[in-house]
């Protein structure tokens, strides 16, 4: 059989169909029925409208094409082959498989030409609207007279799944309230989840809620016909003072006889019988990957088109770079990761005599010390600045009007915070940091997980970090989820016990550029440690070091703690002392970085011969086995908190000295 059809643009999209069918159809699992649905939306947007450069896919001013909807990888992946990025023939047939760049979900650290990581339905509205307040920064720093260096636009397509999700909706209500014109949306309405039709759970009329967060909202009634979706793409890059939502009605399945505007064709193989089915009724050949030159010659001439516009913005570049050199430099660092000469001369110095302290009291005193020398840094807290020292006074709140400040108001939108913040590091633009109180980052974990999964230099401010922080009762005391952070793979989580330690952890997580950073931070007071002010620039760096060692010969036990826990350690090794007991101890605000040390400096600290171990947390014991062995004991916190002034919690839970004397005498026998 040949192709029936001689018009180049249905040829195409028919193209795009079947590729993603077949790769469906080879791995034996996927998701068909969204890419046969949305191929003449990717098409359009591809040849005509996205302004990239498959020779480059990381030239700063492309626009951004993010697929919320990551299970329909198969057609990104199919746009991506066909439009010359480093994806070939041989990476769409290993679709799914073990090593392959086509992974079940899109990879933005595995795929050229992805740029962020989806699969968690709204995640990917919440990072494409963390790239356009990126965009906007940006361009209000470096943009100047003739010279529009940063003026790309971003384009997202998100499924009925991904407008179900709170994220979508607490992200989409922020862009609409900045009025983020350079933010277009194409909603899939195909009418279709997993479980059957939309209509089981989902009756609200989207377009008018995206009216009533001030966003233009726009219909396309056919998602095959090519003219309305161009006339709406149009329509959506010329509004400049508010997002776009184009709602587009697609069918599921599109061409599939048997299975189209079926739940059937969302997330299995079509199936031998009605993949052939399918492709007679489309006119189209029984032969698997099959790619007509016709479809390969519009994709090139796009691809030529998108070098003559890349190269374009390389001459305006060099020009800008030769009458504006310092915002050029800035530029370029930004993009390299390279933090400005002289920023840690912000870093704040604190001595026992400016103590006590909070630690989120510390880090706002780092943020405000180090944010003019490093002006890329930018974010702000989930409706908790002044509780988290997030703020940098006096430099301004973004908004429409103020669109280069760097202080961000996420409002009670903690996961929005989360994922917009990944959209923003994808970016290279900023340093993005957030904050909130430590048990609410349950509320943003998904976003947390993908920051961790993408490598993202994000930096997170939990304060309020344990029972201590007090009346506020169990609902705001974190137990938990201090050790549910550490099991996040590639998440670096700090937990200083002093202003000392808070400085250090700063300096360790602006370093950190190959994944996201916790700071957990106090609410109450604590001691400013002289042990600290001698060894915490050299032990933090490390993840964890001797604070204070025993008195007259070696220890006799040891004991480890983190945070508030610190100062009590200290506390209960000079009552030892006292009653010549040798101990030392030994601070670990950090078990990423103190894990990935060489065996001699982790024995250095923690000697192998000293199986007395007592650890000091006021959280979860659960992981900590692992540093004080089956010979040690954990000192944690196994049931939830209590309403009351946190001394008296101390008492109650046992963070006392005579309670860790006791406890580490017991282990002594």
């Amino acid at each position: 059989m040949t192709q029936t059809t001689t018009d180049v643009d249905t040829l195409a999209i028919n193209t795009i169909r079947f590729l993603a069918v077949d790769m469906v159809e080879r791995a034996k699992s996927g998701h068909p029925g969204a890419p046969m649905g949305q191929a003449a939306l990717g098409y359009l947007l591809f040849t005509r409208h996205l302004r990239h450069d498959p020779t480059d896919p990381g030239w700063p001013d492309r626009d951004r094409f993010v697929l919320s909807c990551g299970h329909a990888s198969a057609l990104l992946y199919t746009l991506l082959h066909l439009s010359g990025y480093d994806l070939p023939m041989e990476e769409l047939q290993r679709f799914r498989q073990l090593g392959s760049r086509t992974a079940g979900h899109p990879e933005s650290h595995l795929t050229p030409g992805v740029e962020t990581t989806t699969g968690p339905l709204g995640q990917g509205l919440g990072n494409a609207v963390g790239m356009a307040i990126a965009q906007r920064m940006a361009a209000a720093t470096f943009n100047v007279d003739d010279y529009p260096v940063v003026d790309h636009r971003i384009w997202a397509l998100a499924s009925d799944g991904d407008l179900m999700e709170g994220v979508a909706s607490e992200a989409c209500s922020l862009a609409g309230h900045h009025r983020l014109g350079r933010l277009n949306v194409f909603y899939d309405d195909n009418r279709i989840s997993i479980d059957g039709p939309t209509s089981l759970t989902f009756t609200e009329d989207v377009g008018r809620r995206f009216e009533a967060y001030g966003w233009q909202v726009l219909r396309v009634a056919d998602g095959n016909d090519l003219a309305a979706l161009d006339e709406a793409t149009r329509m959506a890059a010329a509004e400049e003072g508010r997002p776009t939502l184009v709602v587009v009605r697609t069918h599921i399945g599109y061409g599939s006889p048997g299975k189209q505007d079926t739940a059937a064709a969302h997330g299995a193989p079509l199936g031998p019988e009605e993949v052939a089915a399918t492709r007679r009724a489309l006119g189209w050949p029984e032969e698997a990957f099959h790619v007509p030159e016709e479809t390969r010659e519009v994709f090139a001439a796009a691809r030529q088109r998108g070098r003559r516009t890349h190269t374009e913005w390389r001459e305006l570049f060099e020009r800008y770079a030769a009458e504006h050199p310092g915002p050029a430099a800035d530029f370029r660092a930004r993009l390299e990761g390279r933090l400005p000469d002289g920023w840690e001369a912000g870093l704040p110095r604190f001595s026992p005599d400016d103590g006590p302290l909070a630690t989120r009291k510390a880090s706002g005193a780092v943020i405000a010390g180090i944010a003019p020398r490093l002006p890329w840094l930018a974010g702000g807290s989930a409706d908790l600045a002044g509780s988290n020292n997030t703020y940098q006074k006096g430099a301004g709140d973004f908004s429409p009007g103020n669109p280069g400040a760097p202080n961000i108001h996420f409002g009670v939108r903690e996961h929005a915070m989360g994922a917009v913040l990944n959209g923003m590091a994808l970016t290279r633009m900023q340093i993005p940091y957030g904050g909130t109180f430590l048990i609410f980052s349950d509320y943003m974990r998904p976003s947390v997980r993908l920051a961790a999964l993408m490598g993202l230099p994000v930096l997170y401010i939990f304060t309020h970090d344990s029972i201590f922080l007090g009346e506020d009762g169990p609902t705001h005391q974190p137990v938990s989820q201090l050790m549910g952070l550490r099991a996040i793979p590639n998440l670096t989580v700090i937990r200083p016990g002093d202003a000392n330690e808070t400085v250090e952890g700063w300096r360790l997580a602006l370093a950190n550029r190959t994944g996201p950073t916790a700071l957990v931070l106090t609410r109450q007071k604590l001691p400013i440690l002289a042990e600290t002010a001698a060894r915490a620039a050299t032990g933090v760096p490390r993840g964890g070091y001797v604070l204070a060692d025993a008195e007259g010969g070696e220890p006799e036990a040891l004991l480890i703690a983190t945070g508030s826990e610190v100062p009590l350690a200290l506390a209960a090794r000079e009552k030892l002392a006292g009653e010549g007991v040798p101990v030392r101890v030994v601070s670990l605000p950090c078990w990423e970085v103190f894990g990935a040390q060489n065996r001699e400096y982790r024995d250095s600290v923690l000697p192998p011969g000293v199986r007395k171990r007592l650890a000091v947390e006021a959280g979860s014991p659960l992981g900590w086995e692992r540093w004080v062995g089956d010979a040690g004991d954990v000192l944690g916190v196994e049931r939830f908190g209590a309403s009351a002034p946190y001394q008296d919690l101390a008492t109650e839970y046992g963070f006392t000295v005579d309670n860790v004397v006791r406890r580490l005498r017991a282990l002594l026998g």
